[in-house]
Parts: structure tokens; C-alpha cells; sequence
């Protein structure tokens, strides 16, 4: 994998947001795989598609590429708020790639996060812009990527270091069971993996209950939360997430 942009194809632009599209769509063009299936290359949907920027031509999985020339950072800048919103929620959402480049123009970090962890509450509303500006009124919007757990950054590239196909691929498909839950449940699990992720590598089944305040304000309606939480801790064991240690002890794998 060539982690050098190809500056040569941008020798016509003059924009800079022109330039780092033409850049960073080549790139993933030339050097991007699907993690589902391992095709490659992937395919570009025609300039200005509403559903994202690539495809996968064998399993169809969809991808919308972000770029920026900066740090992996947890908040990225977004579009619309209400188009974002929508875009998670529609039936054919795709997943999303994350790509970080140099002064220099060479990939820092590149990563997908599977569509099956995006959700309302990881879209951050920005304010709307003021009367005095050209589009008063419309209103941005973040996406907060501390709200998916770790297992959910797939990284192809991590500060400039290649990751095997294989190792992709493998933590790609680890997580797919969550496409098959109901919405409320994938909620619960989500949520669950996230406390998890903030405890030590190996942990006890009262240091996940100490999350359980959160998790009620999280669930109103739910008046059995350590149950809920037994529940989705046993979920994340049978999917190799987590290993069941004995006593109310847990691990993380990884």
C-alpha cells in the first residue's frame, strides 16, 4: 500500500477542498480494499450521489469518505445535521472511511467505522449560522467518535503503519452480529460496550454496575438495568468481545 498521495492529479485545481478530493478519492481508488469481502478496488459513484462515494462491485457494501489534514482527532467536522441524520437512518447507509494526511500529503490514518455503530446521539448539532451570514440559518453538525467503541475503529492504516488485510477483515466481521439486532437491543449493547471500554482490560461484574445510573438516564423505561446489563455482557462474551473469567470476572479480547 502507497501511503503518497499522487499530487500530479491535482495539477488543474486551484481550490484546496477540490484538491484534497481529487487527492484522497485516487487514493482510496488505487489503494483501498472492502473489509467485508476483501475486494479490490473499490468502485466511485458518479460526482454529487447523495448515497456515498464508494462501493463494493462483489458485496455492495457502500462507503462516504471524510479527509482531513490534521491528527485523527475524536469530533469530525460534518455537513447538514438534518442530512446527516437522515444518511444514518435510511436503509442503504453506508459505512464510513476516515482518512488523516500530512502537510506533506501522506496518510497518517485511515479507517472505516462499520454503519452498524452510527447513531443519532454520536451526531453533534452545531449552532446555526448567524442572519448576517451567506446561508443564515443552516445548521452543521459533528460526528463524535467517542461514541463508538474501539472494536468499531477499523484501521487499514495507524499512524503510517499498514494493517494486514487479514486482521481487517477479521475485526470488520467480528462485529456484524449488531446488523441483525432490533434497534433498542443494538442500543443496549452499544451502550454496554462502551462502559466496558472505559474499564481496565480485565474487569468485574461490579465495576460494569457502577455504570448503572448512567444506563438508567440512557433507558428510562427500563426498570431492571443490571439485569439488562447480565444480558448484554453474556452477548458480548458469546460474540468474542469479551472472555467469561469465572466469579463475575471479565476480559477484553482482542
Amino acid at each position: 500500500m502507497n501511503l503518497n498521495f499522487d499530487q500530479s492529479l491535482a495539477q488543474n485545481y486551484r481550490s484546496a477542498t477540490q484538491i484534497i478530493r481529487v487527492l484522497s478519492e485516487a487514493w482510496v481508488t488505487e489503494n483501498g480494499y472492502c473489509p467485508n469481502c476483501g475486494n479490490m478496488p473499490l468502485n466511485g459513484f458518479a460526482n454529487n450521489q447523495p448515497v456515498a462515494d464508494f462501493y463494493c462491485q462483489q458485496c455492495h457494501e457502500q462507503y462516504e469518505l471524510k479527509s482531513k489534514k490534521a491528527k485523527l482527532s475524536h469530533i469530525i467536522n460534518d455537513g447538514a445535521y438534518d442530512t446527516m441524520i437522515e444518511r444514518i437512518t435510511a436503509d442503504n447507509n453506508p459505512n464510513f472511511l476516515f482518512l488523516t494526511y500530512s502537510p506533506q500529503f501522506y496518510v497518517n490514518n485511515f479507517l472505516i467505522i462499520p454503519k452498524h455503530f452510527f447513531s443519532t446521539d454520536m451526531i453533534v448539532k452545531r449552532k446555526p449560522l448567524s442572519a448576517k451570514a451567506k446561508r443564515a440559518g443552516w445548521i452543521g453538525c459533528h460526528i463524535d467518535l467517542r461514541k463508538v467503541p474501539e472494536n468499531g475503529k477499523v484501521f487499514l492504516v495507524k499512524n503510517q503503519q499498514v494493517i494486514s488485510k487479514i486482521q481487517v477483515q477479521n475485526q470488520f466481521k467480528k462485529t456484524l452480529f449488531l446488523r441483525q439486532q432490533k434497534p433498542t437491543v443494538k442500543g443496549w449493547t452499544l451502550d454496554v460496550w462502551q462502559c466496558v471500554d472505559k474499564l481496565p482490560e480485565t474487569f468485574n461484574l461490579s465495576q460494569v454496575y457502577d455504570f448503572a445510573d448512567y444506563l438508567s438516564i440512557k433507558h428510562p423505561d427500563n426498570h431492571h438495568i443490571k439485569d439488562k446489563i447480565r444480558q448484554q455482557l453474556q452477548c458480548l462474551r458469546d460474540h468474542d468481545i469479551i472472555e467469561f473469567l469465572g466469579k463475575g470476572r471479565y476480559k477484553k479480547k482482542q
